[in-house]
């Protein structure tokens, strides 16, 4: 088990917005976490990363508990966020904004950097067409790659994608999920939050359902991609 949340419990202020939820991520896995606005899903995802506090529950990873593990600590275990609103430097070139990604790696000053750089370049080319250009010029798709090529030169074991397709053209929202489909190919586990269920279901092998901050339903992407009540709430009535 790569991943495993028991009984989270977050609070803002005195309100609850995650109540004793449970789920696991299987090392290789693409796991979802789907539904509506103010279900919960991206205080899960902060938490997971350190940036919110645990009022209750735990959090494991690879084996330990990292529940009161800073979030500055968690990049060096293995977890990357790719964050909801992108979160570039826009004042810093598409290459400077890929290798910050780096920061927390102990082989930074190597040339395995730049192999992993190459790498994201191999991925989104746009990226690599405009390397020296300043992030904050670029498109929203743009933005988006470039967030998720920062966590990947992490070399993370657990990447966190909060919102990946937001504000995406379709075109571009197929490119990104084809993207995720390689990175977890290529041996990156996947922990995915995203209000295009339909895209994300088909992607996932498996999804957990929230609603008002507790976990209602989950299954795999097709079982819950095929359920009636699923497709109603959040697949337009069809996948």
């Amino acid at each position: 088990m790569l991943l495993e949340v028991r009984d989270l419990c977050v609070n803002y202020g005195r309100i609850e917005a995650i109540r004793n939820i449970s789920f696991t991520v299987e090392e290789g896995e693409v796991v979802t976490l789907i539904g509506a606005n103010g279900a919960g899903k991206t205080t899960t995802m902060k938490t997971i990363s350190g940036l919110r506090p645990v009022r209750a529950g735990t959090i494991i990873f690879a084996g330990h508990d990292i529940t009161s593990v800073p979030a500055h600590k968690r990049p060096e275990l293995g977890i990357a966020q790719s964050p909801e609103g992108r979160g570039c430097f826009p004042g810093m070139t598409v290459k400077e904004n890929l290798m910050m990604g780096a920061y927390s790696r102990k082989d930074r000053k190597t040339p395995a950097v730049l192999e992993d750089r190459d790498r994201v370049y191999e991925l989104f080319p746009r990226l690599s067409e405009r390397h020296n250009q300043v992030a904050g010029t670029l498109s929203g798709g743009e933005q988006q790659m470039l967030a998720i090529g920062r966590a990947l030169i992490l070399r993370p074991r657990l990447l966190l994608l909060d919102e990946p397709s937001m504000g995406l053209a379709p075109k571009l929202i197929q490119q990104i999920f084809e993207i995720i489909t390689e990175i977890n190919q290529q041996g990156t586990t996947v922990l995915l939050v995203e209000q295009n269920a339909a895209q994300a279901l088909k992607r996932a092998h498996r999804g957990y359902v929230l609603e008002t901050g507790e976990i209602v339903r989950e299954g795999t992407g097709a079982d819950l991609a095929s359920d009636p009540a699923i497709k109603a709430a959040y697949l337009g009535g069809d996948i």
